[in-house]
């Protein structure tokens, strides 16, 4: 990315289920969800979203390695999308066990995001 435009920031929360990739889209979107760029299109190149490049940067507590990067970039309307993934975010306990909802202990991943724009 040449010339970042906005950064954006958000967290994620999977309570039950200890889903790395759920948590992560949801950082993703509440980075995303309560902004709005009407401007941003006269400072792309050629004046075009297809010219918008997406940085999504997660920092995750555990499980990076089933994190499923595509379904991060689904959660990005346009542009074209990287994800980079760093150590971070917090592992902490629910305080209860629930295996209907998938729990296999009792911990909740929490992931933040910075969602980088530009071109």
């Amino acid at each position: 990315m040449n010339q970042i435009l906005f950064i954006q920031t958000g967290t994620g929360i999977d309570v039950h289920g200890q889903n790395i990739t759920k948590a992560s889209v949801r950082a993703t979107e509440n980075a995303i969800w309560y902004n709005s760029m009407p401007g941003i299109e006269k400072n792309l190149p050629d004046q075009r979203l297809e010219n918008m490049k997406v940085n999504v940067k997660l920092a995750v507590p555990l499980d990076r390695e089933k994190l499923d990067t595509e379904k991060v970039k689904e959660a990005i309307p346009y542009g074209t999308v990287t994800v980079e993934v760093t150590e971070g975010g917090m592992a902490t306990s629910s305080g209860i066990i629930l295996k209907d909802k998938d729990d296999d202990n009792d911990l909740m991943y929490i992931v933040n995001a910075a969602v980088e724009v530009g071109y």
